[in-house]
């Protein structure tokens, strides 16, 4: 493993010698931008597992995404191994439909502390709701992006991420009471201590996402990346293209059903993904927005 082929595989050829917020939101830009969020594995017969060189080897060599526990936890040995002064915060994910945060840790997050002010870096969450900015550990701030505006706030030594959405315009008007639409302006996304976390804090909820017939994970096929100007999601047999305030505060939401054998070509042409495995899709309704 090392660092020169994973920035080959991201497209970084920026600087590698400061460890400052500019060279980090680069690199962050870059590794979101190339490296899928997706469980695809599941999905094509694969058994998800956190070792670091499996995990490097999928999504570095076999240029795979991954869901949380793998692409920060790669993104935060690039970082290490860069000299930033980095760890793992364990989060739990809010469920739209259910209106509770998850009882289950299972959001891997990364914490970057520069110059003694700590940001949460998070490559692993996808569609809108992924940051495109390292973001400031800092309660009750407005933080806007590209994708919205984020804030944190804190409670009791317990920090809430939020995020508010523009406004949607969906062409294809059949989709437009989809149950992938969000249809909430400002959306719950997830909550965290700062008490470090380590891998082995993941090994239950790995196998847990992956095998639970409860788990969103397994009821829902899931490719997602982001581009320059929005991003692009796969879930089950709807692909999705997201273009950022495309109009004043409004953004474009274009869906499309495919068939079976237009697939394959998708997650190539859209994803760079080539599966070894065959896949088979499936969404079933529930708690996943976009």
């Amino acid at each position: 493993m090392n660092l020169e082929e994973y920035f080959a595989r991201t497209g970084y050829k920026g600087s590698t010698e400061k460890q400052d917020l500019e060279t980090l939101t680069d690199i962050f830009q870059h590794h979101i931008r190339a490296v899928p969020f997706e469980n695809l594995s599941i999905h094509c017969g694969e058994k998800i597992t956190l070792e670091l060189e499996h995990v490097y080897n999928k999504i570095v060599r076999r240029k795979r995404g991954g869901w949380c526990m793998e692409n920060n936890q790669l993104l935060g040995w690039v970082l290490k191994g860069l000299g930033y002064d980095t760890s793992f915060l364990g989060a739990y994910v809010f469920n739209p439909h259910q209106n509770a945060y998850a009882t289950l840790m299972t959001h891997l997050v990364v914490k970057v502390t520069i110059d003694g002010k700590p940001y949460i870096v998070d490559a692993g969450f996808g569609v809108s709701y992924q940051m495109w900015q390292p973001m400031e550990l800092v309660s009750g701030k407005d933080q806007p992006q590209a994708p919205g505006v984020f804030r944190f706030t804190e409670k009791n030594g317990v920090w809430y991420l939020e995020k508010m959405r523009r406004k949607q315009y969906i062409p294809n008007q059949s989709f437009s009471n989809s149950d992938l639409l969000e249809k909430k302006e400002c959306r719950k996304v997830y909550m965290f201590s700062l008490e470090p976390r380590t891998v082995e804090d993941f090994r239950f909820q790995c196998t847990y996402l992956q095998t639970s017939p409860d788990s969103l994970f397994t009821k829902k096929s899931i490719c997602t990346l982001q581009t320059t100007d929005g991003f692009r999601a796969l879930i089950g047999w709807t692909l999705t293209e997201t273009t950022y305030n495309y109009k004043e505060n409004m953004d474009l939401v274009e869906f499309v059903t495919l068939e079976d054998e237009e697939l394959e070509k998708t997650l190539k042409e859209k994803f760079n993904i080539t599966l070894e495995r065959k896949l088979v899709p499936i969404n079933v309704k529930g708690s996943y927005t976009l």
